[in-house]
């Protein structure tokens, strides 16, 4: 396997990243994650204009153009020869010392990994996935952007782990007020009294490549589609639930914290949109 770091392609095991980086000492930086399909890499310019617009937020100048980056994406994928994969594109901070100063690290460093992943089994697309309500809150918004897709992931991984010590995959964040924002990979969507909602990303929700996408199509569908705050007592009366993201795409959801959503299969609107999706996958991106 090759990996892009810092212009070059190198071998895995050679891929090093000092210990001084403070992507790793502080996680100061931002990444994406892409997809492609069938040599056909999924919304590339939306994923490299979230990047550079995350960068922007934390004044984190990348020493690369937008084309420059998209060519060195390319340039990794070609290199492995994968048609369908998952590309990881990050930038930090770079090297600096073992305090916060950001002036301290005067080059950024960039590395892409392009690999497999498949982030649920097959069978959690047929039959729908079961989840909890975590017990940690999503980070307050006036704190750290939601839309800041950055390296700092705790928060995240700390509602992952209520996730796994109750025995599902994937787990609901609320807010400080218990407004439904986000899972922690994922973004949400609840079909109720006919209409298709997901929270507001003012509730602390990233703006998702793929909850873009799923609303983009709902609207040429013509389905009733919100963007309104949510409780859990909306997302467990819904009809249907299901979640999107890059690794995920769409995949339904059955059961919240024990309780059945709708008949506890997956939905029409949710089988609609998904395929609809897939379809989209085939024509939207930059082909290499």
């Amino acid at each position: 396997m090759k990996i892009y770091l810092n212009g070059k392609l190198v071998d895995k095991d050679k891929a090093h990243i000092s210990v001084f980086d403070h992507g790793l000492l502080y996680g100061d930086g931002v990444f994406e994650g892409i997809r492609t399909y069938d040599s056909l890499i999924f919304r590339l310019k939306e994923h490299i204009d979230r990047l550079y617009r995350s960068a922007d937020a934390i004044q984190l100048k990348i020493p690369l153009t937008k084309t420059a980056m998209m060519e060195a994406v390319i340039e990794t994928l070609k290199a492995n020869k994968l048609e369908d994969a998952y590309i990881r594109l990050v930038v930090t901070r770079g090297v600096g010392d073992l305090g916060l100063d950001p002036r301290k690290c005067p080059v950024p460093t960039i590395f892409i990994i392009t690999h497999k992943i498949a982030l649920y089994p097959k069978e959690f697309y047929q039959k729908g996935l079961e989840i909890v309500t975590a017990t940690t809150k999503r980070n307050l918004a006036q704190a750290l952007d939601p839309r800041i897709k950055s390296l700092n992931y705790l928060n995240n991984i700390l509602a992952k782990l209520d996730a796994i010590e109750s025995g599902t995959e994937e787990a609901i964040m609320l807010n400080y007020q218990d407004y439904v924002a986000e899972c922690t990979g994922d973004n949400i969507f609840i079909v109720k009294d006919g209409e298709l909602i997901t929270p507001p990303v003012e509730v602390g929700a990233l703006e998702g490549i793929t909850r873009d996408a799923v609303i983009i199509l709902a609207k040429k569908l013509d389905m009733p589609f919100y963007e309104k705050m949510l409780k859990m007592d909306d997302v467990y009366s819904a009809k249907e639930v299901f979640l999107t993201g890059t690794a995920a795409e769409i995949i339904p959801v059955v059961k919240i914290d024990a309780r059945k959503i709708g008949d506890g299969k997956p939905g029409a609107v949710t089988l609609r949109l998904t395929d609809e999706f897939r379809k989209l996958t085939k024509v939207d991106g930059v082909k290499y």
